[in-house]
């Protein structure tokens, strides 16, 4: 059980348990500024005009982009061929 829930996900990823704690607290956070930003844009549109989209984007680019480059890195240094 304890495995499952608390090494399993960040080994998935290729983090460890630190590393995900930061990682996630780090996108939660920045989730709560986009959403409160959000409902202030919702109540005064002329305020937080582009910052709920631009949070989005944003973390979509370090959640697929960076992850997937860091997936590719190491699944080259795996597949290293050594010529003499």
């Amino acid at each position: 059980m304890f495995k499952r829930l608390f090494v399993d996900h960040p080994k998935a990823v290729d983090e460890s348990y630190a590393e995900h704690f930061g990682v996630a607290s780090r996108f939660g956070l920045t989730m709560i500024w986009g959403g409160a930003c959000a409902l202030v844009h919702a109540v005064v549109p002329g305020w937080c005009i582009t910052t709920g989209s631009d949070t989005i984007r944003r973390l979509n680019k370090i959640m697929v982009e960076q992850r997937a480059a860091k997936g590719q890195a190491a699944m080259q240094m795996n597949t290293v061929d050594w010529v003499i």
